[in-house]
């Protein structure tokens, strides 16, 4: 029994060294490199900033955290929300930065524990709020609905409005400049960007519904299969939560979590 005892725990070190050699966390140190998928379009999570192909925003603080206690450089690499799993699972980046939680994409990558939580309203033209009050008011033949293709919203607004009529335009063109161009009566987003939204075009503004819609989590996608990355980046999640940094992180972008 002792000898079989030996052999197992040979056979488990073996193993763990062997996850750990084949573990995207290992290829991450040994390159120095972080590679972040970012889509630089949801203000103020990530924000590109054309003339110097430089980010900001909530998701760049907290990828630049996470590399600085990796002790690895950060690379961030463009993506739009229609690739952003595909990015993943293509290894064209290691981790993206916040994404809604949504089982299509769990089917095919893994997620990290969640650090923030949010939901969904509509937002519209100022001078159209006499015409709506609740979510019903949108669900009409007449009324045009835009979401950006490959979002968690274009599924959204087409299961809240299926007698809708849906416009659905794609990246880099965003939903919200439908609705500022007159070409959609509505879009549905997420509250931290409708905030940021009614504040940066003052002729927009938010719905005053009496719920919002679909309280969802926000996390980092992940390769599926690889654990030890997985498992890493979940403690590093924790203690960072305990810690207090995703409230002072998202304090500073104006940010209020669910």
């Amino acid at each position: 029994m002792k000898k079989y005892l030996v052999a197992l725990g040979i056979c488990l070190l073996t193993l763990s060294g062997t996850a750990l050699a084949e573990s995207r966390l290992q290829t991450i140190l040994d390159s120095g490199v972080l590679r972040v998928g970012t889509t630089g379009d949801w203000n103020p999570m990530t924000m590109k900033d054309p003339a110097n192909n430089s980010y900001r925003g909530f998701d760049i603080d907290v990828t630049t955290e996470l590399a600085k206690d990796l002790g690895v450089k950060v690379e961030y690499v463009p993506t739009d929300w229609k690739t952003l799993v595909n990015g993943i699972t293509a290894n064209k980046y290691d981790i993206t930065g916040s994404a809604s939680l949504n089982m299509s994409r769990a089917k095919v990558a893994g997620y990290s524990q969640p650090y923030f939580y949010l939901a969904f309203v509509p937002v519209v033209q100022k001078k159209d709020l006499q015409r709506f009050s609740d979510w019903s008011d949108f669900d009409k033949a007449e009324i045009k609905v835009a979401a950006t293709l490959g979002t968690v919203q274009e599924k959204m607004v087409k299961d809240f409005f299926p007698s809708a009529q849906h416009v659905v335009i794609e990246a880099p063109a965003r939903d919200f400049q439908e609705l500022l161009a007159k070409r959609a009566d509505v879009s549905v987003t997420s509250n931290v960007e409708a905030a940021t939204l009614v504040e940066k075009f003052k002729q927009l503004a938010i719905v005053p519904v009496q719920k919002p819609r679909k309280p969802t989590p926000i996390a980092m996608l992940l390769p599926q299969d690889d654990s030890v990355w997985i498992n890493y980046i979940n403690h590093w999640v924790e203690l960072k939560k305990t810690q207090g940094f995703f409230d002072r992180t998202a304090e500073k972008w104006g940010l209020k979590s669910l």
